[in-house]
């Protein structure tokens, strides 16, 4: 303990060596916690460790956000024209360093590398995005008529943020992204799980030319860190993407602190609707996609596949031989699409599921097993028989394990994709839009996708309804999660005139 250098060299098994900042970033430069504890970082796939991180505390917490109060002062009255420097220059470094970055990744979270590279590009272009907004945020004249001038004023925030383990580098490019683009300042936590990608994007935001203190970045655990971010009296906002649970936890400590503004991205057991009019082969990628891409460690995942019954034999057999060809193992290799689960806890969480579908009747149709390869992976898994009581079909389970649900009718399938406590997403599969365009409209969730699935793009907002969270995060309506209103009304003299 405190002995660990605040850079150390990293060897990921492609090949590829780099030196690893292990350090709390506050005031753009990396420095010891307080107490100097670290913690240890394993990697998914190897079950190894990687190497130590410093952890922050609740004084470390308090350090680093008067670092952004003091950063606010300047950069919230910042030129449009500085904050889109930075952004861009920071998508600029992300590309150059695409290579780097992706690794990274997949040697902390398991992840295939191909999944990766996909990550990164999507954080690239949204960090552009946003720069492209950073002269648009704008207040309005309100023409109230009499002798009154009337206008309001979009004001940014201090924020804190708390970013999940399953995409680190994507999920800390929605959050910083609406900051850097309107003036905001923030402390953000990464996971505990997987600290690296966003210790390392820390320097190339300093390269960037961001001034000191308007992101400050910090490793640590939930329970301690995270919870000081949500009690803390001196942040405007706290920013939040992971589990329901904890997501009411931290809207609880938000409100009984000072009740500063919330927004929270949280779980999700989404719908993926199959009409006998769909493209087969079309809606089988698109379901692959849905339920195994990262490993199932998705929060819109489409986890529930309603089937009309007249084609439900033809999806289970296509489906079959799909999951069946997927290569799942060393993330590295070039044709995984499958890596490991993030850690050995959620792994055996999501076995746990697979045994209760398998006591409560449902038929395993493919998987249903622990990987052969050492680390944490897991077959991609689908059941079929599956009844709406039991709790793979109401639970989340985080994990690549897909429901197959039939229906008859329209409404039917309106009527199961509503029966959840959730409502981030939905897919629909059909040839008719007429339908497609109905039963999206009857569907409770944040994003429909039709016709494809967890198919994101820089303008298109993205969050929940009901226990799938509160807010948005992406296209237009992010930036006022990350602004408060001021209306300003001026009585005038007109009298003089």
């Amino acid at each position: 303990m405190g002995n660990l250098p605040l850079e150390v060299k990293v060897e990921i098994p492609n090949g590829i060596s780099y030196t690893q900042p292990t350090g709390l970033f506050i005031n753009n430069e990396f420095v010891y916690p307080k107490d100097k504890k670290t913690f240890e970082d394993i990697s998914p796939a190897t079950e190894e460790v990687i190497t130590e991180v410093y952890e922050a505390k609740e004084e470390d917490i308090d350090i680093a956000v008067d670092a952004a109060i003091e950063a606010y002062k300047t950069w919230s009255v910042s030129k449009p024209e500085l904050r889109q420097k930075v952004l861009l220059k920071l998508a600029d470094l992300i590309d150059e360093n695409a290579e780097l970055l992706s690794s990274i990744e997949t040697y902390d979270n398991g992840k295939s590398l191909q999944n990766s590279k996909g990550d990164i590009a999507l954080a690239a272009a949204y960090f552009r995005s946003c720069a492209g907004w950073c002269d648009k945020i704008t207040g309005n004249v309100i023409n109230t008529g009499g002798q009154h001038f009337n206008y309001t004023q979009r004001v940014p925030l201090v924020c804190g943020q708390i970013i999940p383990w399953n995409f680190p580098i994507l999920m800390l490019s929605w959050k910083l992204g609406p900051v850097l683009a309107t003036g905001s300042t923030t402390v953000l936590k990464s996971a505990e799980q997987t600290p690296l990608s966003a210790l390392y994007i820390a320097k190339l935001l300093a390269e960037a030319g961001m001034p000191k203190g308007v992101v400050n970045i910090v490793s640590g655990f939930g329970k301690i860190a995270g919870a000081a971010i949500a009690s803390h009296m001196k942040l405007d906002k706290v920013a939040f993407t992971g589990s329901t649970l904890v997501g009411k936890t931290i809207m609880k400590a938000a409100a009984e602190s000072n009740l500063k503004k919330v927004t929270l991205e949280l779980g999700g057991k989404s719908p993926n609707i199959v009409f006998d009019d769909a493209d087969l082969d079309e809606s089988i990628q698109h379901i692959i996609t849905g339920i195994f891409y990262n490993s199932g460690e998705v929060c819109c995942a489409g986890s529930r596949v309603l089937i009309q019954s007249g084609i439900y034999d033809k999806v289970v057999a296509k489906l079959k031989k799909a999951a069946e060809a997927i290569k799942v193992g060393n993330p590295f290799d070039p044709d995984t699409f499958m890596g490991a689960q993030v850690s050995e806890v959620q792994m055996s969480k999501i076995l746990q599921y697979i045994e209760s579908g398998k006591e409560q009747g449902a038929k395993v149709i493919s998987g249903g097993k622990r990987g052969d390869a050492k680390g944490y992976f897991v077959q991609p898994t689908i059941f079929g028989d599956v009844e709406g009581h039991m709790k793979i079909a109401k639970e989340e389970i985080f994990g690549p394990v897909v429901t197959l649900i039939k229906f008859d009718t329209v409404e039917e399938a309106i009527e199961l994709a509503n029966d959840t406590e959730y409502g981030l997403a939905a897919g629909i599969h059909s040839s008719d839009v007429n339908k497609c365009i109905g039963v999206a409209n009857k569907i409770n969730a944040g994003t429909i996708w039709v016709n494809t699935y967890n198919d994101f793009h820089p303008m298109v907002p993205f969050g929940g309804f009901h226990s799938s969270g509160i807010g948005r995060e992406m296209g237009e309506e992010v930036f006022n999660e990350y602004t408060q209103t001021k209306a300003v009304r001026i009585k005038l003299n007109t009298s003089r005139f």
